[in-house]
């Protein structure tokens, strides 16, 4: 069969995906919503393609089923609930985590089964799964906007779909046996140029349509884990799992480079880091590598000196709180602490309220404190789960720092 789209040589991938949405908006292709400029189009047949992967070995045989939440794959979704197979969903632009588990109700009916393959119960019936959870993945399902049959894809333009699976080698949840599969409308298949192909790129080992089923036999590598070459500053501020990541990966000795040297003056570069800064000259700073470490040395000690004091005056108003609640009556502040020590997420100081159910983390700047909540995400104690974010009102966490005296503080050091 002959593709739909016939694409021009020199063609980018902003040209492939602006020739799709095009043609599925002029030929009346998809379902709403609409239109299907800048989404994973929800194409017509959407569910006939989605019903062919129950026909697949892999899908018969995988245990634990990783489904990108795009209204088009609502049937593969539907599909492993039925089955009764672990559904993961990644969370919402990864802005909390990187997995959510869609748990129905225990005894739910069809009509519950159903309602949980859809966005709001990914919403309602979902719960957060753990970084160090321990999760393989043996089929990943991702939506695509273009797919050529020896496995080439393109998405969106986000590259949330390439980054989610580059986190979940980092994580160890998937290995060279984890098939990754998509579903599309024919005339979303093209004869996609290999070298608009990168590193980073997903590819597919199957496709789904709703008139075939295509093994692409691809030989191409999927993503090694995360290229932190293509990760610049942008990225990790609007993605804040990835800190987690970079701190992972850097304590392991790998190489933790990002993309862009880029120019920040000093205060920009010690709010995201929260480390100290060298003292320089109200010139910018120049970024080589590592956007968490200083990026030079003190020439005297009297000048270090005054760095460091500075960096010591400044460490109340950098100091960011994180709220936990739904804390069960019979857990003691003891096992609190040694919770977090096993999580690796220590803070400064702990402020339990023990009657209020709650406790308050202070931890050395945002970036950190970010990182425990991404740490302690779906965090489940005597069959409660534990609600974890950066607290409401920050203005009040200087106020309790600067008077120990007057709150009933636990150490943890």
């Amino acid at each position: 069969m002959e593709p739909a789209i016939k694409l021009q040589p020199g063609v980018t991938k902003g040209d492939i995906r602006q020739k799709i949405w095009d043609y599925m908006e002029k030929n009346n292709l998809a379902n709403f919503p609409r239109p299907v400029h800048h989404r994973i189009p929800n194409f017509k047949g959407a569910y006939d393609a989605c019903n062919k992967i129950r026909n697949l070995d892999c899908y018969i045989k995988a245990r634990e089923v990783k489904v990108d939440p795009d209204k088009p794959l609502e049937g593969v979704r539907l599909a492993a609930l039925q089955a009764r197979k672990t559904l993961l969903v990644p969370t919402p632009r990864l802005r909390k985590g990187l997995f959510n588990k869609i748990v129905p109700p225990p005894g739910a009916a069809k009509e519950i089964i159903r309602v949980c393959s859809t966005a709001q119960g990914v919403k309602d019936f979902s719960v957060p799964v753990q970084l160090d959870a321990k999760v393989h993945i043996d089929l990943v399902v991702v939506g695509s906007v273009a797919v050529s049959k020896n496995g080439w894809r393109i998405g969106k333009g986000e590259g949330f779909a390439d980054l989610e699976y580059a986190m979940m080698v980092s994580m160890g949840s998937i290995d060279e046996k984890t098939v990754v599969v998509t579903t599309v409308h024919d005339c979303q298949l093209l004869d996609i140029p290999e070298e608009l192909m990168d590193n980073h790129d997903l590819i597919v080992d199957y496709i789904l349509t709703p008139t075939q089923v295509i093994t692409t036999d691809c030989k191409r590598s999927k993503p090694q884990g995360i290229i932190w070459s293509k990760v610049d500053l942008e990225m990790m501020q609007k993605i804040p799992i990835l800190k987690s990541f970079y701190c992972r990966e850097k304590q392991e000795g790998k190489d933790v480079a990002l993309k862009d040297e880029r120019c920040i003056d000093e205060k920009e570069l010690q709010k995201f880091s929260g480390e100290r800064m060298p003292r320089k000259s109200a010139n910018a700073t120049r970024l080589k590598s590592d956007p968490f470490e200083k990026t030079g040395s003190c020439d005297k000690c009297e000048e270090e000196t005054e760095c460091e004091t500075k960096a010591q005056s400044n460490a109340t108003s950098r100091v960011t709180a994180v709220y936990m609640g739904n804390i069960p009556p019979s857990l003691r502040v003891s096992e609190l602490k040694n919770i977090l020590r096993d999580h690796n997420v220590a803070p400064l100081r702990l402020n339990w309220q023990g009657a209020q159910h709650r406790a308050f983390l202070d931890y050395k700047d945002e970036i950190t404190a970010e990182a425990a909540v991404t740490s302690l995400a779906g965090l489940s104690v005597s069959g409660s789960i534990i609600r974890v974010e950066l607290a409401k009102h920050q203005g009040d966490n200087r106020f309790r720092s600067q008077t120990n005296a007057r709150v009933n503080r636990q150490s943890l050091t």
